[in-house]
């Protein structure tokens, strides 16, 4: 006799009523209501993230619309604790009067027209003939304009059941005719009793942190629990522990994880590799472990601002009180800085050659910047007149060692800060004798100078300030008088003040004068340009031109280059036309 085979836990534990889903208790409680009151929908979408069971709920769902006692009594119904005649080959996917057909195999619309051509016909044995159709985003356009007839309306005996883990690629027309089902992820208790009562019945002793492991790497999907739990029971022979786990799947140590959070932020960077070459060497990923930081500092977060959040059952004693610890000693701007700088790194660890010294980079750049004041904190210490912190750069300083017995509490200071304090303690003549010397006084002839000085400067505001909104009236001996456009801001003489002293060296009286003063230089450019363009149109080899080419349009005058060779006299015309023509030759 041959032995049975092994079934998969995911396989094995797959629920067969509504009662076992788990976690989808909103779910669960409309469909009891609609039946009980015979509000039954015509069609169902059901959408998820993988492994929360949206197929096994669509089979659970065609159980119930075909359930049927051996005595022929019965009709559509949630209650399924006992076994109907047709419930254990729906279940199995073998029913004659349940199709199901995968999406992402049959994407065209002749697969969708073969199921089409059978829905008139009545079900062979079963009330309800059902299609449950999986990965329904996988259809083309025209296989779901092809359902839109048919699903809207639909013969009495036939019902759908689509299930999508992209319900956004589903078009709007083929929602409003399904009624939706939102399949949430499992919470991390949740899935932790679920894995310990498979265990249970599977006779297999496991650690609650190694519980808890599995519930945080399956990302709320009972299927991927279960496959790493059945992956876990193979490893351990029978006993699962945290550690093997964490082997198994390439995970630091959240005790390791904790003491290397504590030493980056601590600005220990010796001890922080130390800890990263430790859990390496022992199996773990390096990006694991960067993400498994980038985690920790989302949890201090979340527990700075909500405190509650210490209380999260699937958390062991010491993230619950390490995490408040650190809560209470980390600003917000350092963990957000650390996030970012994470959330930075990972990517770059996953892309580098050399994982494992891209992570060591990583470490070093967050444990040198742990001790780093802000900008804010900065400018609040100088404005303060606040001593710099010493910082010791040997053994006990970044580069290894022990540091400050107050590992949370990042020196405020250093060269940078002691600098800048030194500079705003100098007297006035001592930062005002550099400031002269690097701007020696320059001389301004034209206005057309100081526009110059402007493009000079890379000041572009003031440039177009200078060439659009400034008409001269005077402008001699360190003194501009203007008359401002209309569109110029009231304040333009007092800016045009400042950048003047700041670019010459020298204070300029600058007014706004009665007068009307000169055109600014862009309406004399335009007069220019229009003088060009009206002169150039009026020459009789451009008039040829034009008439021999309807449509044509001069678009620019261009100042002529030198050439030997010029088809136009150069005593009658200083530029040649740019023409643009929208005919074919």
């Amino acid at each position: 006799m041959s032995a049975v085979p092994y079934r998969v836990l995911a396989r094995k534990y797959r629920p067969q009523r509504f009662e076992d889903l788990i976690g989808q208790e909103p779910m669960v409680r409309t469909l009891r209501n609609a039946f009980s009151s015979g509000r039954i929908a015509q069609a169902w979408i059901l959408t998820g993230v993988r492994g929360v069971g949206k197929t096994t709920t669509a089979r659970i769902l065609a159980r119930a619309l075909n359930y049927e006692r051996a005595d022929g009594t019965g009709g559509p119904t949630t209650d399924l604790s006992e076994l109907g005649v047709h419930c254990e080959a729906i279940m199995e996917s073998r029913h004659v009067d349940v199709v199901e057909m995968d999406a992402a195999s049959h994407t065209g619309v002749a697969d969708v027209r073969a199921i089409l051509e059978t829905v008139h016909y009545a079900p062979v044995t079963a009330r309800y003939k059902v299609f449950i159709i999986d990965e329904v985003h996988m259809l083309s356009t025209s296989a779901f304009n092809a359902f839109l007839k048919t699903l809207e309306e639909p013969p009495p005996h036939v019902k759908f059941i689509f299930a999508t883990t992209e319900i956004r690629k589903v078009p709007v027309t083929v929602m409003s005719r399904c009624q939706s089902f939102a399949l949430r992820r499992v919470a991390a208790d949740e899935m932790s009793a679920h894995l310990t009562r498979v265990c249970a019945a599977e006779e297999v002793a496991i650690e609650d942190e190694a519980l808890a492991v599995i519930a945080r790497a399956s990302e709320g999907s009972v299927r991927d629990a279960l496959s790493l739990l059945d992956q876990a029971m193979a490893h351990g022979e029978g006993r699962v522990e945290a550690a093997a786990v964490r082997g198994m799947l390439g995970l630091a140590d959240r005790a390791g994880v904790l003491d290397l959070f504590e030493a980056v932020m601590s600005g220990d960077a010796g001890t922080a590799l130390d800890a990263f070459h430790a859990q390496h060497a022992a199996g773990a990923d390096p990006a694991s472990v960067l993400a498994d930081l980038a985690e920790t500092t989302h949890l201090v977060t979340r527990i700075k601002i909500a405190p509650k959040t210490a209380d999260d059952p699937a958390l062991s004693e010491s993230e619950r009180n390490r995490g408040r610890d650190f809560a209470e000693r980390l600003s917000m701007r350092s963990l957000s800085r650390a996030w970012q700088m994470l959330l930075k790194g990972v990517p770059e660890v996953q892309a580098a050659p050399k994982p494992a010294q891209a992570a060591d980079m990583v470490l070093v750049r967050l444990a040198y910047v742990a001790d780093l004041p802000t900008p804010d904190e900065l400018l609040r210490t100088l404005s303060e007149g606040g001593q710099p912190a010493p910082r010791d750069p040997g053994p006990s300083g970044p580069s290894g060692g022990p540091r400050a017995p107050e590992p949370m509490a990042p020196s405020r200071g250093g060269p940078a800060l002691a600098a800048a304090r030194d500079f705003a303690r100098a007297p006035e003549a001592a930062q005002a004798a550099p400031r002269a010397e690097a701007q020696p006084t320059v001389r301004l002839q034209r206005f057309e100078d100081l526009v110059a000085l402007a493009a000079k400067n890379r000041d572009i505001l003031m440039q177009d300030a200078l060439t659009r909104q400034v008409r001269v009236v005077r402008f001699e001996d360190e003194v501009l008088e203007f008359q401002p456009t209309a569109d110029a801001p009231p304040d333009l003489a007092g800016a045009i003040s400042k950048k003047l002293q700041e670019w010459t060296g020298a204070r300029w009286m600058v007014a706004v004068a009665a007068g009307d003063g000169a055109p600014t230089l862009r309406e004399r450019a335009d007069a220019e340009a229009a003088a060009r363009l009206a002169g150039i149109q009026a020459h009789p080899h451009v008039r040829a031109i034009l008439d021999r080419m309807p449509g044509a349009v001069i678009v620019d005058v261009r100042p002529r280059a030198q050439a030997a060779d010029a088809e136009l006299d150069a005593a009658e015309s200083d530029a040649l036309p740019a023409v643009e023509d929208d005919d074919e030759f």
